[in-house]
């Protein structure tokens, strides 16, 4: 749902379409302690970090994992709810707190469960 989507951005009312790329550990590339998750925006890298502690913090709440293709889903929501709202146009670099991450993961999941049919 959130791997590949078009989003207003919020300033200049123009579609962006964003399509998920990749996902890299990015303690090998950068030495952070997240996983990093680039979308092409309009055909520029975009990425969004997701740090590693919300892991562990969404098993030791819910005692479910969160999955590759979850992270994905994450990372989409967040950056179509950014685009929209007219944060950062432009950057290459979104990085998301642990609370962040859990916010946007309850949301996409809820979006995602609400559009499938019953």
């Amino acid at each position: 749902m959130f791997e590949n989507f078009t989003v207003t951005e919020r300033w200049t009312k123009k579609p962006v379409h964003c399509a998920y790329q990749m996902l890299i550990v990015a303690i090998s590339t950068r030495h952070a302690d997240a996983i990093d998750i680039k979308f092409l925006a309009d055909g520029k890298p975009v990425w969004v970090a997701l740090p590693h502690p919300a892991w562990v913090e969404y098993k030791k709440r819910t005692g479910k994992l969160i999955t590759d293709s979850l992270a994905v889903e994450i990372a989409g929501h967040y950056l179509r709810s950014a685009l929209a709202q007219g944060e950062g146009l432009g950057r290459e670099m979104f990085s998301l707190t642990v609370e962040e991450t859990l916010q946007h993961l309850d949301a996409a999941v809820a979006e995602m469960q609400a559009a499938v049919p019953a």
